[in-house]
């Protein structure tokens, strides 16, 4: 079996009218907006909670570590990366101590617009911050809504905890790898 090597995804722009966004208060933090990455028009969207470093300290272009963990289960589960388009509910990636619940609140109007506009076929939220904040349930946990598919504002969602978690913790992968095997084949079953 070849190796696989995760690579950095293309990145969608962030519409015009949105660039400079100052709704949430993170533009506060100096980091920018990164509206999502992958392939734009993928049938499975996949919901972090908020973007990860892209650049080290040099400026030079990395995969960092959720995207490497999250590229390799996926493609050991049978998904394509074409397949996959990465967003999440912050747009910009918090470096400092902000109002959570409040931010969120404000930047899932952002992730709405995305829905609206992409109409994915299936939805993958990874981690707990994402599963609350898309199932709107601050009660909701990966671990007991795993393995099933949670019709969630239209859309057919599964839950899976998050790439960085399963760093962390490599007992996890194996369940995160179950977990993407289960949304693969549900995918496949389609024949889209």
């Amino acid at each position: 079996m070849p190796v696989f090597c995760p690579k950095m995804l293309l990145e969608e722009p962030t519409p015009d009218h949105l660039v400079n966004c100052q709704e949430c208060g993170l533009y506060e933090q100096g980091t920018r907006m990164v509206w999502g990455e992958g392939n734009p028009a993928a049938p499975i969207m996949i919901i972090l909670d908020n973007p990860g470093a892209r650049e080290d300290r040099e400026g030079e272009s990395f995969v960092c570590g959720t995207r490497q963990t999250l590229q390799e289960v996926a493609n050991e589960a049978g998904l394509k990366i074409d397949d996959l388009y990465v967003t999440f509910i912050l747009k910009r990636k918090p470096v400092r101590a902000y109002d959570k619940e409040l931010v969120r609140q404000i930047c899932m109007r952002h992730l709405e617009q995305q829905l609206t506009e992409k109409k994915p076929t299936l939805i993958l939220c990874l981690g707990n911050v994402a599963v609350q904040s898309f199932f709107q349930n601050p009660e909701a946990e990966v671990k007991s809504m795993r393995s099933s598919w949670h019709d969630i504002r239209g859309f057919q969602t599964a839950v899976a905890y998050h790439p960085l978690a399963v760093r962390r913790r490599p007992n996890l992968r194996n369940l995160f790898l179950e977990d993407l095997t289960f949304v693969a084949d549900h995918f496949h079953s389609l024949n889209l």
